[in-house]
């Protein structure tokens, strides 16, 4: 189900001067996990592990194995905070994820046989994206690391809406249970004027 595993210690320092300690001695980022109905917990996790993770777009819409002290968690990464100049982490939050509560993520679009679109080698048009990303909910046994969209029939003039998108099963899009007007258009072949 996971792949990616971050190793995490229980922290008890709390405050701006505990965390810069940690993050200047031991080379560690705070990090803090939560959700599930159970109490927070303040953590720490090595900076070096977590940049290694951070470089896969994969990392940010999947289920990580945290393991604190010992006890293995499954999570999400929620949110990331970075030095503005350095390339250092700050911060990091985890939710905790059961196996029968659906999640609420943005996951990645990844646009397929874009080269080979016969709009675009027949007719002359150009590829515009609206969204590269999409909100979903879904159980956490049924995230997918991203969703591919397929361009290779896609004529000049037509436009690919969420609806038009084929969802994995279990995976539902939010926008989609909002109405029919916020069907977002996601990708489309333009002619090109001139």
């Amino acid at each position: 189900m996971s792949s990616f595993t971050l190793q995490a210690q229980a922290r008890a320092d709390k405050g701006k001067g505990a965390s810069r300690r940690l993050r200047r001695l031991n080379d560690l980022v705070p990090a803090v996990l939560y959700g599930d109905d159970k109490p927070a917990a303040m953590l720490s996790v090595p900076h070096k592990d977590l940049m290694k993770c951070l470089e896969s777009e994969a990392f940010y819409s999947s289920v990580i194995s945290l393991n604190v002290d010992g006890q293995d968690h499954k999570v999400l990464l929620r949110d990331v905070q970075r030095h503005p100049a350095q390339p250092r982490v700050l911060h990091v939050d985890f939710q905790r994820v059961s196996g029968t509560k659906k999640i609420h993520m943005r996951v990645p679009l990844h646009f397929i046989n874009e080269e080979n679109c016969v709009g675009v080698k027949q007719g002359g048009g150009a590829i515009s994206h609206s969204l590269t990303q999409l909100d979903i909910t879904c159980l956490a046994a049924d995230l997918p690391e991203y969703i591919e969209v397929d361009l290779a029939n896609v004529e000049v003039g037509q436009i690919i809406h969420i609806s038009d998108l084929k969802l994995p099963k279990g995976v539902e899009s939010v926008d989609l249970h909002k109405g029919a007007d916020h069907d977002l258009p996601v990708v489309a072949v333009n002619a090109i004027k001139g």
